[in-house]
């Protein structure tokens, strides 16, 4: 089995000035900029034959490059149940149309249908029983975060696997726009 997911990664030089956000919140387990990236599909734990069908229908997809940026600052959860901090996506119909058609690669290849709602994010960090009011603290010191734009010419197929400091990723294949 194998953990995939399809991803768009963030550069360096964007992923660099995101880093120097990542304070202010004890215990948050902040990620490093190989880490930094805006999910389209998460596959889950697949079966190698799967997944190589899988790849096969994500080279099939098509599409022009385009830009993103990433704008604005949240958390999942509320409370003591705050789970995650993030940057936000500009909303953009070609994100939407490229996490869709990893939607339809995926469908393609067996995999059941993604229930959650598509909200483009970048994960700057994971917590477990945060400070709200270091969360809140953090988020409308950086809610006015607006980076230049990202030319979106490829996206990727990486692998997951746990590690003592988090989730560690592989890039396992890359599928270029245009």
């Amino acid at each position: 089995m194998i953990r995939l997911f399809a991803a768009i990664a963030i550069p360096e030089d964007i992923g660099g000035a995101l880093l120097v956000r990542q304070k202010g919140v004890e215990n948050a387990r902040w990620r490093p900029v190989e880490a930094l990236h805006v999910t389209l599909r998460f596959f889950g734990d697949l079966r190698e034959d799967v997944a190589r069908d899988l790849d096969t229908e994500l080279s099939a997809v098509g599409g022009r490059p385009f830009p993103i940026v990433l704008e604005g600052v949240g958390a999942f959860g509320e409370g003591a149940d705050i789970h995650a901090i993030w940057a936000g996506v500009q909303e953009s119909p070609e994100l939407r149309h490229l996490a869709r058609t990893c939607e339809t690669a995926a469908r393609r290849a067996g995999l059941k249908p993604e229930g959650r709602h598509y909200r483009p994010h970048v994960t700057l960090a994971y917590t477990r029983r945060p400070n709200p009011d270091e969360v809140a603290g953090w988020i409308q010191a950086n809610n006015l975060l607006k980076s230049p734009p990202i030319w979106v010419d490829r996206f990727s197929l990486y692998s997951s696997h746990q590690t003592k400091e988090g989730s560690a990723y592989r890039l396992e294949a890359e599928y270029p726009l245009g």
